[in-house]
């Protein structure tokens, strides 16, 4: 698997490895299937991390691995959660909706606590990351958002949204310009799911009201 270190391309002065291009293009993938509700999101997203782990060890960004790590075994919870959902939705569909205020509570103390306990372990042990807090809120930005999004909350892009604004410059800096160029192109997904899931709530409630009538 060494192969994955390789370079695949350079492009304007940045060396491209195969590991963080196919890596982030599954990602990406993962991205529109959740876009799409599709189950098919989370085995692409499982994907992308093992690849990811590849491409963080090269850049000996040990946070890195740590988080794609993680990521492996949300994506195996998510995928467990959206199969019994499409079970217990009669036509198979992933519902989706906004977070109640008690959740979206317990996601931003969580996302806060974990920030400030993750980033206190990198700054002592600095052979995990050589930019700790910044590594650290992608590290928890990025487990929140999967969280959120394997329980079908809205708010599931506004957490990507937020976990973008940091991932681009910290992908470059590390020298990894394909991870950076994909945050970018993040950017825009997250934007046009937002808008899909948001209008799929607005459509859902008058059908609730009719049914509660």
């Amino acid at each position: 698997m060494t192969w994955l270190n390789a370079e695949a391309f350079t492009a304007f002065g940045q060396h491209i490895i195969w590991s963080d291009m196919v890596g982030n293009s599954m990602g990406l993938v993962a991205l529109v299937l959740g876009w799409r509700r599709s189950i098919l999101t989370w085995p692409a997203q499982l994907l992308s991390g093992v690849i990811l782990v590849a491409a963080y060890a090269s850049a000996h960004l040990s946070g890195g691995v740590g988080k794609q790590l993680l990521v492996i075994g949300v994506a195996l919870w998510g995928w467990r959660m959206w199969q019994r959902g499409r079970q217990q939705a009669g036509d198979g569909t992933i519902a989706v909706r906004f977070a109640t205020w008690s959740e979206r509570r317990l996601l931003l103390g969580g996302t806060a606590l974990g920030t400030l306990a993750v980033g206190g372990l990198f700054t002592a042990v600095p052979d995990l990351s050589w930019n700790p807090w910044p590594d650290a809120y992608i590290f928890v930005g990025t487990l929140a958002a999967m969280v959120a999004q394997a329980r079908g909350l809205v708010e599931f892009w506004f957490a990507w949204l937020l976990v973008d604004l940091v991932g681009v410059p910290l992908a470059f800096n590390s020298g990894l310009a394909f991870s950076g160029f994909v945050y970018v192109v993040y950017l825009g997904l997250v934007v046009w799911g937002l808008r899909d899931w948001w209008l799929r709530t607005r459509a859902a409630a008058p059908a609730l009201e009719g049914a509660a009538a």
